[in-house]
């Protein structure tokens, strides 16, 4: 991807919150019949000595599973917030006039080799450990009652986790891209934050707030 050194992000951990905190990855494959997207919530895993891998599953009936082998190469993005951005937002608009819209967001592009991982102890692992996450990310709130993987009948769940298969991709390179306005002055930078909590994009306006006061400390 085109990435700017005004939006690169090159910090593994800004990275990898980004990932976890917006799971749904689209997993990028050249397959057969050309280019094939699939979107699947990702669980990161990471060794001891920096390894990183990613870990999903698909439905036994997608055929994607089948048409591709150990060791292709994928990539799977991740975004997080995103919103238009308009010119009349901009202080220096009005007195120059020399502003045109643009989009901000936030993205993490993965590039790996894909491994097919048909196995139930490993299909059971990734189901797991997602839902477990994701569930006590629901519990926070002290309202929500956790599913578990035991509270489903034992032959139903056997039978579910029959109809997955598991993948797992070995990273060898992640990008990121930040687009929160930073070539922009500080007073443009305020104003678009200010102007997209107000239109109710309230998480792109404050992850530029958050931004603004990073680069206010440096």
């Amino acid at each position: 991807m085109y990435n700017s050194p005004h939006f690169a992000v090159d910090d593994r951990a800004q990275l990898l919150e980004l990932i976890r905190s917006h799971p749904l990855g689209c997993l990028v494959v050249q397959g057969p019949q050309g280019l094939d997207a699939n979107h699947l919530p990702f669980e990161v895993r990471e060794s001891e000595d920096g390894q990183l891998q990613l870990w999903a599953h698909v439905a036994r009936a997608n055929p994607l599973w089948q048409q591709l082998g150990d060791g292709m190469p994928v990539l799977i993005v991740f975004r997080a917030e995103e919103g238009y951005i308009s010119p009349n937002w901009y202080p220096s608009k009005q007195a120059t006039h020399q502003q045109v819209p643009t989009w901000n967001y936030r993205v993490v592009h993965a590039h790996g080799t894909l491994r097919i991982r048909d196995d139930e102890k490993f299909v059971r692992g990734v189901v797991g450990l997602l839902t477990r996450r994701h569930e006590l990310r629901l519990g926070q709130s002290g309202e929500h009652q956790p599913w578990k993987m035991s509270d489903a009948p034992q032959d139903y769940l056997q039978k579910m986790l029959g109809a997955i298969v598991g993948l797992e991709v070995d990273v060898s390179r992640l990008e990121g891209k930040f687009k929160l306005s930073q070539n922009k002055s500080a007073a443009d930078q305020k104003a678009v934050a200010d102007s997209l909590l107000a239109a109710g994009l309230t998480d792109m306006g404050r992850r530029m707030q958050e931004q603004q006061a990073s680069e206010s400390r440096d």
